[in-house]
């Protein structure tokens, strides 16, 4: 009976993980697969000579280093940051802690041109602190700040959110064992708090940077979206589809697309590496 029972649960557990297979395989093959097929299938029926071309043109390729760049500060900006914010609403009780920590997912609520709208209300020369801004001679609308600025906004919420959960499950315990050892509040952190919590900023980290890469709808409002200025790569192929440049558009979107494949292979190596040490 035992082993009649043991099987039936065999083949249950069997069909469940095949099911499941299915349904995987099913998403990642629409959602992910396929878009990413066609879009390095038609950047193939172009001769390479001319996708070189394309992909290298002056505009395109300051569109990648703005961009790159830009996204790169983003990110950096909402890991030190949002470490911050994510350590306070964690370990601290306070007025107003709850709204603080609802404002904290406004960019996901709100409609990217919305975003964008709300900024350069802001930032403009008559906003609250663009205005402040300008007498000390910082422009923000329509520079590449701006464009940094609208990727930290968009993308702020991820590092926050993945380092809340690690912060709570942290056990009190190791602290208290390490300040019993005569171990410093600093390096109580450097030692034994920061390398546990280092894999799950490096996530918020990376997702924050591909948020921002793919951001479009803040940044064409608050950028001048001046080649070699400060136009980015999205709002160049959104340019080059306005002038029936399909070919162009999916030259540049293949590029974009292969060298963020590379950077998050890069990262979850180091995320590897990290583990398994």
């Amino acid at each position: 009976m035992k082993k009649l029972l043991l099987t039936f649960r065999n083949k249950v557990q069997a069909t469940k993980i095949s099911w499941s297979w299915v349904i995987t395989s099913f998403y990642l093959l629409f959602m992910l697969i396929l878009p990413i097929w066609s879009l390095l299938s038609t950047a193939s029926k172009a001769l390479f000579a001319d996708f070189w071309q394309l992909a290298t043109e002056p505009v395109a390729v300051s569109a990648y280093l703005v961009t790159l760049t830009m996204a790169s500060l983003a990110a950096l900006f909402n890991g030190v940051f949002g470490f911050v914010l994510a350590w306070v609403l964690v370990r601290y009780n306070f007025p107003g802690k709850k709204l603080l920590d609802a404002a904290v997912d406004l960019p996901f609520a709100l409609p990217t041109s919305v975003a964008g709208l709300t900024l350069a209300t802001v930032y403009s020369p008559q906003g609250w602190i663009g205005q402040a801004l300008t007498k000390v001679g910082v422009q923000v609308l329509f520079t590449r700040l701006g464009v940094a600025v609208a990727m930290v906004f968009v993308s702020f919420p991820f590092v926050v959110r993945t380092l809340q959960p690690v912060l709570q499950d942290m056990e009190v315990e190791l602290e208290e064992v390490a300040w019993s050892l005569g171990a410093s509040p600093w390096k109580t952190f450097h030692r034994v708090l920061f390398p546990s919590l280092l894999p799950a900023l490096i996530t918020g980290v990376t997702l924050a940077f591909s948020r921002a890469i793919g951001e479009y709808g803040s940044i064409v409002i608050v950028s001048s979206n001046m080649p070699l200025k400060d136009l980015i790569a999205s709002v160049l192929i959104f340019q080059n589809l306005e002038q029936y440049e399909y070919t162009g558009a999916t030259v540049i979107g293949t590029v974009v697309l292969l060298i963020s494949l590379v950077l998050l292979f890069g990262v979850n190596a180091i995320q590897s590496m990290h583990r398994n040490r």
